[in-house]
């Protein structure tokens, strides 16, 4: 009896864990298929931040040759991407998103689809003006 209890309560923990948009997400190519880069998720202050912790397509130390301001020229390894989006209902908005292929940033709503697959929208203005990337969690 016992075992069964350590085993269900294993079970509720790791059910509620994969229920987290935190952890690393890869992001796939939209035309080609391929992972494209690992993205580290993490709440702080409440908030959601996404920072890029492995790139899958290019050399680690790629610029950011697009990035607006004193992010133009640093590297995309580690750069964030994700800033501050808050908790509301089922979904994670209000921040933004940087794009590090064309260098601009959109608003951001994230929602998880299932344990493994985050659903990132970034879009301008309204979300119906927008694009949605669908990212799966590594493991």
């Amino acid at each position: 009896m016992r075992l069964f209890l350590i085993a269900c309560l294993v079970g509720w923990f790791g059910t509620i864990s994969a229920q987290t948009v935190e952890g690393v997400w890869i992001s796939v190519d939209d035309e080609t298929n391929e992972k494209k880069s690992e993205i580290t998720i993490y709440v702080e202050d409440g908030k959601v931040y996404g920072k890029i912790s492995a790139l899958l397509m290019k050399p680690a130390d790629t610029p950011c040759n697009t990035c607006p301001g004193d992010l133009k020229d640093t590297p995309v390894l580690g750069l964030e991407i994700i800033n501050g989006l808050s908790k509301s209902g089922e979904n994670w908005k209000g921040g933004k998103i940087l794009d590090p292929e064309s260098g601009k940033y959109y608003k951001c709503l994230i929602a998880l689809e299932g344990p493994n697959k985050l659903k990132v929208r970034g879009y301008i203005g309204f979300q119906a003006l927008g694009r949605t990337q669908y990212w799966l969690r590594k493991g």
